[in-house]
């Protein structure tokens, strides 16, 4: 399988299995989000919602495109994928497998709403700062701290964004909707009317759609991180493509960036200037020197993969100078191209994300009770109602929506919880929220990332000590 031994073939299945049960659990850890609401309305029978909601979770995956997928595999930079001990890239892909699935289990064992994305990134960035210690003479990180922070400012703004918009969200319902039903509990196991039951069912889809197209991204992008570090040779670059189409893609880019006058940029926007035409050049000069991508080394399909993440990021901050003397057309046609030329590095197999959809689909019919049960009654201290359910679902399907359209993880349980706050602060104040609940999850919200790091940075050098 892909030239490997017969061991190495059996830790790469070791390691994919591992990914689809972190995506299973994922799964049914965050099934709650979506369905929590439906179940304590009265909208749908737990069965009916779980598989409705695992059916959309697997849509989802296939529909949500790669940003957010690319974002994860970016958080390491090629380099820490190319060890040349194999082995040890197994012991860096274990590590944060183990943390991830392990912390995800632990939070769901107690009945906590917990971010897997929290879960992931924390994983892969304690890997990326054990490696950087490991290897203190370089002077070098080795986590993208950039994306990092990026990552890390999408997920802190998310809970605020959920409480707030809940509130927003529930008062501009008592203005609007005068039927005064939707604002009272559910009657004993009587269904809601039709209306209302409609609304919630469609949120709850859009809830499933959503979490599935950005949270099954993160699954994709922690296999595509596997492939890479296990079989780079297959997976570091998108083997489809040819050196010839991109020669051609580099050759107008190059055109494009000719147009642009150097004189008129910052001091900053010059040098990233200077540093994409050397890039460009770079990358030109190698495609030009091979018919077939697989014709490359594992080294300069990674040297290959750091000029195009390089090239992509000079672009983009050349693109955003007020200085920029490009027509519109031009513009355009140069953000077009840089996305084409990307397609190099940004990709992952259509079995990869049928891997991750099934897994994600699966893990969302089952274990969904525990958390379920939290976000249902332990949140607030009053029965969800109607309008408190459909507007934590609306304003969890938008905000992840909008999250993964700008390629950012965005966490499904903090956005869903912080909204079932909301709407019992907008219903009867603070003093209606459930005190021992919230402390319990802001502290393992408030956990998670420094416990995932210290935990997959401590296994990853006790493995490579073992190797």
């Amino acid at each position: 399988m892909f030239g490997l031994d017969t061991s190495l073939t059996i830790l790469l299945l070791v390691c994919l299995f591992a990914a689809a049960v972190f995506e299973f659990i994922n799964g049914f850890h965050d099934t709650a989000n979506a369905v929590a609401t439906v179940i304590y309305t009265n909208s749908l029978k737990p069965w009916a919602a779980v598989i409705w909601s695992g059916i959309w979770n697997s849509i989802g995956v296939f529909a949500g495109g790669i940003a957010v997928a690319i974002g994860i595999t970016n958080l390491l930079p090629t380099e820490v994928l190319l060890d040349t001990n194999i082995y040890h890239n197994i012991a860096l892909i274990l590590s944060l497998l183990i943390t991830a699935i392990a912390w995800n289990l632990g939070t769901w064992y107690l009945g906590i709403p917990c971010s897997s994305s929290h879960t992931l990134i924390g994983s892969i960035i304690g890997v990326g700062v054990a490696f950087t210690i490991i290897m203190p003479d370089t002077g070098t990180s080795y986590v993208n701290w950039s994306k990092a922070s990026d990552i890390g400012l999408s997920l802190l703004l998310s809970p605020i964004l959920g409480f707030s918009l809940a509130i927003l969200l529930m008062y501009i319902l008592r203005q609007v909707i005068k039927n005064k039903v939707i604002f009272k509990e559910p009657v004993s196991n009587n269904p809601p009317p039709f209306w209302i039951r409609l609304i919630l069912l469609l949120t709850c889809t859009g809830v499933s759609f959503s979490h599935g197209s950005n949270d099954g991204q993160k699954g994709v992008g922690l296999v595509m991180l596997i492939l890479i570090a296990i079989v780079p040779g297959y997976f570091t670059l998108n083997i489809e493509k040819t050196p010839s189409d991109m020669h051609e893609i580099i050759s107008e880019v190059k055109v494009t960036f000719a147009k642009i006058n150097p004189t008129e940029l910052t001091q900053d926007e010059h040098f990233e200037y200077t540093k994409a035409f050397n890039n460009l050049n770079y990358l030109d000069s190698l495609m030009l020197s091979k018919k077939s991508l697989s014709e490359f080394d594992n080294y300069q399909k990674a040297d290959i993969r750091k000029a195009v993440v390089l090239l992509g990021k000079s672009s983009k901050v050349i693109l955003k100078s007020h200085n920029l003397n490009l027509s519109i057309s031009n513009n355009s046609k140069l953000k077009k191209d840089i996305e084409q030329l990307k397609s190099i590095t940004d990709y992952a197999p259509i079995w990869v994300i049928f891997m991750i959809s099934i897994s994600l689909g699966l893990g969302t019919m089952i274990g969904w009770k525990r958390i379920v049960q939290t976000i249902g009654e332990k949140i607030g201290k009053q029965h969800l109602t109607y309008a408190q359910g459909a507007s934590a679902e609306i304003v969890a399907a938008s905000t992840i929506g909008f999250s993964t359209w700008l390629g950012l993880p965005v966490s499904t349980t903090h956005v869903l919880s912080s909204g079932v706050a909301g709407s019992m602060v907008a219903s009867k104040g603070i003093k209606n929220l459930n005190t021992k609940t919230i402390k319990n999850i802001a502290i393992a919200w408030i956990l998670t990332l420094p416990v995932c790091i210290i935990l997959s940075a401590s296994l990853f050098i006790l493995f490579r000590w073992l190797i």
